[in-house]
């Protein structure tokens, strides 16, 4: 059999991956609303048992999209749960009457993308499909402020007073890795950043990555889907290239290190008031990601609220049912040790 011919007959995956709030939903909107035709299915993987993400791609608007094309595993972190969630619905997807012509995953925020792309090693799905690319979503401003780096000096003077402290950083490691496997790094919400800080990033990105790897800047994660789909990357077969914090411990990868829980909004009285109590308590308890939806005293549409630490967007985007009740839901995620009590105390206020 022809190889090539084989290669063309595999249908390609894009795996894009990127630290909590980097704006990979974004991303995949634009991808769809830009598909021009292409068959596209969307695996949504969360961190959390509320499938935020995939509710904002269904209520994209997107003529084509419908909801059998967007798939949710919020049962775990994919990297996690390869046998139990990823195979058989990689299975199911190819095993449609009309499969797909590009399958594109949007990976957890918390996700190593290596073990994942291991699973494209598999009997079942190896000679059916191929990784096209990993693209690796960055959070240009949470970069710039040092949101995942130690502080050299404080770091030096944590090792002379005790020399035995773990000194391990999960939000670098985890960010780090990320990069580590990209194929393509969309450096985004340059528009949040000085041109100075843009460029600052964006050599520290490539300082990073020890091979040569395409930096994209992009601002609401507007990229040509023609840049990011059709990399041709086969990245399964490439993965001694792609480095990890984890490669010693057998590629396993545990969430210790992080929280998450849903906490219920009762209806809001002004949307001002909300969005302040949000921000306040990120700062307070150093919540690295909240989004979900709430209503507002006599508004008819609902109101999508996605923050990233301080940074918060907010939207009203769907009527909320007539039938159905006048309240919401938040997810809230950390590091491990949140405050899960005194935060919900905060949002149960209307």
């Amino acid at each position: 059999m022809n190889t090539a011919a084989t290669a063309r007959a595999k249908v390609p995956v894009t795996v894009i991956t990127g630290f909590l709030g980097a704006g990979k939903t974004t991303l995949l909107r634009h991808v769809l609303a830009n598909a021009k035709g292409r068959r596209i299915a969307i695996v949504v993987n969360e961190f959390g048992t509320l499938g935020i993400d995939g509710d904002t791609l269904r209520a994209c608007g997107v003529e084509g999209c419908t909801d059998e094309d967007i798939v949710e595993l919020t049962n775990g972190c994919l990297c996690c749960t390869v046998a139990d969630d990823f195979l058989p619905t990689m299975e199911a997807l190819l095993d449609r009457a009309t499969p797909p012509d590009h399958i594109v995953i949007e990976t957890s925020g918390l996700a190593l993308p290596k073990p994942l792309l291991k699973a494209f090693g598999w009997p079942s799905i190896r000679t059916r499909m191929t990784v096209d690319g990993v693209v690796t979503v960055v959070d240009g401003p949470a970069v710039a402020a040092g949101r995942f780096a130690d502080d050299p000096a404080e770091v030096a003077r944590q090792q002379a007073a005790d020399p035995s402290l773990d000194h391990d950083n999960p939000l670098a490691e985890v960010y780090e890795d990320q990069l580590l496997c990209a194929d393509l790094v969309v450096l985004n919400k340059t528009d949040l950043m000085t041109p100075a800080q843009a460029d600052g990033v964006e050599a520290a990105i490539r300082a990073e990555i020890p091979r040569a790897v395409k930096v994209v800047r992009a601002t609401e994660g507007k990229v040509d889907p023609a840049v990011l789909l059709g990399l041709d990357a086969a990245a399964e077969d490439d993965l001694a290239a792609r480095p990890s914090h984890h490669d010693a411990e057998g590629g396993e990868h545990e969430h210790d290190d992080f929280e998450s829980f849903v906490l219920p909004i009762p209806e809001q009285d002004s949307v001002e008031d909300f969005i302040a109590r949000l921000k306040t308590l990120a700062a307070q308890h150093d919540i690295l990601r909240m989004k979900g939806y709430a209503t507002v005293r006599g508004k008819a549409m609902r109101l999508a609220v996605q923050g990233v630490g301080s940074r918060f967007r907010h939207q009203f985007d769907q009527p909320v049912p007539k039938d159905g009740p006048r309240t919401g839901n938040l997810v809230v995620i950390g590091q491990k040790g949140l405050d899960q009590i005194a935060i919900a105390a905060a949002l149960a206020q209307g």
